[in-house]
């Protein structure tokens, strides 16, 4: 089995770190370096990350805390066939807009905020990598000189005030500098928050890294010494030091990684990897999905195999891998685990846990429209969680639909798949895995999909789709808009459509419950939830409005409708007067 290119050396490095809250009550700075196992050595690198939360911002400490701990936590995430590149400013993306949107969420005011600096350096092979938004920086010494390799986005307004042009946080879009260098063995970087380099001279920081023989040492006496200087603010500084660099260039990692070949078509009795397969659960002309069992530990998985049918196809190769990096980044009951064995694959596949039940398609046409409301409730907001939890990472299923959602014991729904999943903003246009907008299957995908509105695909999207699960479960399988739907292609053809009450189909379920499924329904994005939770709440709970609405006369509950009545009424009235003169 391939593991790594052989080579003679590897990428080795020697660290030494220093945070101290200093004359402040509380660290809002933070600091993290992170060197992984072999093969992620070679693959991903090695990185360290500086930020600087903003102190005028209430939330500066937890947003330092995030450009760090997530940052080192999601980028060894990241596909392996993904750039460095790629993977920071995907995951710089996200994470900058959920640190804007908790800043602006309702119920903050507007001097609240989570802002914070970031800088990080990643070394892979002979180069560095280095991303950077903010004040805090990153310096270079060799050969006895040292060099300052980020530049400061910070506004001098008067001799003593000075302000933040760029920071994490602090605008939907973020703009980060990246960069790339070449690495030498014997390299120092040094990266130090503004307590630090404010207050000493760079010509001091190196005198001092040179007088002591521990990393750590240097990094205490250089923290030490701003603070003796008068530094009023956090201070932070880390020493990583090339000891020794591999012969692989990034050329050869990129081949590496495009090399690994697509499995074969596999049948039960054939292994892969110690894995044997034990039966064929689905196949399609774009991929296939076994039962595998381990042949040592005994456990059983299911392995997901792209199709031979598109091995010289780059673009589907990177979205196969961008649904295991979408599946590893989340962790929820109502969603499907992957699973990572200690043994790397040798062909391209992935695996996850195996989810003993059946499909809710599968559990419908068993109940036969006989079905417990408040149990479909109950179901629903399981659902609701688990696609909540993708949301949160910037990421739109797309393609809910009753065979992809496995029911498990305990009435536990699980999303068993991430084909059609995008990554993008949930809060506007963003960038996103490099996909075409992925079409699930009619009968569950919102309108916008058939009619490339892409402003108005998202959050509000799935959530259609889930209405319409809801939908189909209670009233046994029936489409809230009739037969007309699966051929509605065009604005006409959608605003033709009316909404069917679920209560009409199936007598039990309450007037409030489908007045939350019409909204949720709604054929105009916009006239949606704002949000799951209201969506869910109305479920569980009579919305007034609703339960008075089918009570109420047809002219306050459907002006239109009513006024479309009377015209027709009055019209036919007209030519019986004329047929009788």
């Amino acid at each position: 089995m391939i593991t790594t290119l052989p080579t003679e050396q590897t990428l080795t490095v020697s660290v030494g770190q220093c945070s101290r809250a200093g004359v402040k009550e509380q660290n809002e700075d933070c600091i993290g370096v992170r060197i992984p196992d072999t093969d992620s050595l070679f693959t991903k690198g090695i990185a360290a990350v500086i930020a600087d939360g903003v102190s005028a911002a209430s939330g500066g400490k937890l947003a330092a805390k995030m450009c760090v701990q997530s940052f080192l936590s999601d980028y060894y995430c990241t596909p392996d066939t993904w750039s460095v590149k790629t993977s920071g400013h995907r995951i710089l993306t996200a994470l900058n807009r959920w640190l804007y949107s908790q800043g602006h969420s309702e119920g903050l005011s507007d001097e609240k905020g989570y802002l914070s600096t970031h800088s990080s350096i990643i070394f892979t092979s002979n180069t560095a990598h280095i991303f950077h938004i903010g004040d805090t920086r990153i310096y270079r010494i060799r050969g006895g000189e040292i060099e300052q390799l980020t530049n400061d986005h910070s506004v001098q307004i008067s001799k003593d005030t000075t302000y933040l042009g760029r920071a994490m946080g602090l605008n939907l879009n973020a703009k980060v500098d990246f960069k790339e260098c070449s690495i030498e063995v014997g390299d120092l970087y040094l990266l130090s928050s503004d307590g630090v380099h404010e207050w000493l001279r760079d010509k001091q920081m190196l005198e001092m890294v040179s007088l002591h023989d521990s990393l750590d040492s240097a990094a205490n006496s250089i923290v030490e010494s701003a603070l003796l200087s008068g530094s009023n603010d956090n201070l932070s500084c880390q020493l990583v030091r090339i000891d020794s660099l591999p012969e692989a260039h990034q050329e050869e990692l990129e081949r590496y990684l495009r090399e690994r070949p697509f499995p074969p078509i596999l049948y039960p009795g054939m292994s892969v990897d110690g894995l044997e397969v034990e039966m064929v659960m689905f196949e399609s002309r774009r991929s296939q999905v076994y039962r595998v069992r381990d042949s040592v530990t005994k456990e059983v998985f299911v392995m997901k195999t792209p199709s031979p049918n598109f091995q010289d196809d780059p673009q589907y190769i990177d979205r196969f891998i961008a649904e295991e990096w979408i599946g590893r980044r989340v962790d929820h009951k109502n969603l499907i685990k992957l699973i990572e064995r200690e043994k790397k694959p040798t062909f391209l596949y992935y695996l996850m846990e195996e989810v003993k039940g059946q499909t809710l398609a599968e559990w419908m046409d068993k109940s036969k429209g006989d079905v417990d409301t408040l149990r479909v409730v109950r179901i629903v907001e399981q659902i609701v969680s688990g696609v909540r939890a993708l949301h949160r990472k910037e990421t739109i299923h797309q393609d809910l639909k009753l065979d992809n959602i496995m029911l498990a014991e305990g009435d536990r729904p699980v999303v068993i798949d991430y084909g059609s999943c995008k990554i993008e903003s949930i809060h506007g246009k963003g960038q996103g895995v490099e996909q075409p907008t992925a079409l699930g299957t009619i009968d569950f995908s919102a309108p916008e999909y058939r009619l490339e509105i892409d402003s108005s695909i998202g959050v509000r999207s799935d959530q259609f789709s889930i209405a319409m699960i809801a939908y189909h479960l209670l009233t046994g399988g029936k489409c809230p808009y009739g037969d007309k739907w699966t051929k509605a292609q065009t604005y006409q053809d959608f605003s033709h459509l009316e909404y069917i009450p679920a209560y009409k189909y199936q007598p039990m379920v309450p007037v409030w419950i489908d007045g939350a499924l019409k909204r949720a329904l709604s054929i105009n994005a916009n006239s949606r939830y704002t949000s799951m939770s209201e969506f869910v709440s109305d479920l569980k709970e009579p919305n007034p409005l609703y339960v008075e609405s089918r009570h109420m006369p047809l002219m306050e509950r459907n002006p239109e409708k009513f006024w479309q009545a009377i015209s027709t009424v009055l019209f036919i009235a007209l030519i019986l007067v004329l047929l009788l003169k």
